[in-house]
Order: C-alpha cells, then structure tokens, then sequence
C-alpha cells in the first residue's frame, strides 16, 4: 500500500486534510460556513496549487486516527507541505499536533469560521501550535491564502 501511495503523491504534492463534518460544508450551519461545498474547496485547492506547479492531494475524515495516517503517509511521500483544517479534533487532539511535529512538514492550519469569535472552547487550537501558519475566518477563500503561503514558505513559484 505504501508504495501505491508513493505512485500517487511527489515532491510537488500538498495534502489538503479536512476533519470530521467538513463533508457536510454547504449545508451545515451556512449562516457560520457559508454555502460552499467540499468539493467547491478541493476545486478551489486544486487550482491554487497548479498555478504553482504543486498537486493538492485532498482527502476528509471523520476519525482521528485516518487523518493522523493520512500525515505519516504525507512524510512517506515526501508531500511538499499540508494544509490541515482539523474541524473541532482542532481543539482536541494532541495525538494530531504530535503527527504534525513527528513529519517535520510545513503546515498551515485554516478554520473556514473565525474560531476566536465562537465559543471559548474553540479558541484554542492544539493543530495550530504545530503549524507555522494558521488562517481562520476567511470562510474557504483560507484555503487559498494557506496554499499561497504555504507555496511562499517551500519556495515554489507561480508559474506564469
């Protein structure tokens, strides 16, 4: 399997992760995350990272556990960087900040909301801690901005 992991990713690919309930972007909660879908944030992804020659690798999951294996697998891969929007395992899981710091890869965390203007349990952010960079409230244009930054961070260029 990891082999046909490595086939699929190069050092010109970022992971997009996407936490648990991102799948339902678009019709949960619109009046707090618009009503963009998922898929509208892949697209978006994928055309961010080509115009600097870089593939967004995008995957979501529920569990904990799959996004931490999808982190290993970008190391194995040798991803060029991540950009992670953990949704609420964000302020949860130290397991996920620990994977983060285990594969040394530059990583942006982004929140579609703006988690500092929501409920006081979502002002901290474990994820964060172990990003260089992290973007909230610009609803899924953030993805964009992290790719930006991200593509500024390991040097890549847009291509003209």
């Amino acid at each position: 399997m990891a082999q046909a992991s490595a086939a699929r990713a190069s050092a010109a690919t970022i992971y997009v992760l996407n936490g648990p309930n991102l799948n339902l972007l678009g019709t949960r909660e619109p009046e707090t995350y618009g009503h963009a879908t998922l898929a509208d944030v892949e697209k978006l992804c994928a055309e961010t990272a080509a115009q600097f020659g870089l593939k967004a690798d995008c995957r979501q999951s529920n569990r904990e556990g799959e996004l931490i294996d999808f982190i290993h697998e970008a190391r194995e891969t040798k991803a060029a960087g991540i950009i992670i929007n953990a949704g609420g395992y964000s302020h949860t899981s130290i397991a996920l900040h620990d994977a983060i710091v285990g594969v040394k890869i530059p990583t942006v965390e982004v929140h579609v909301s703006n988690i500092h203007a929501r409920e006081d349990f979502r002002h901290h952010s474990f994820t964060a801690r172990a990003a260089f960079a992290s973007l909230c409230g610009f609803g899924i244009d953030g993805y964009r901005l992290a790719i930006n930054g991200l593509a500024a961070k390991i040097g890549a260029k847009a291509k003209t």
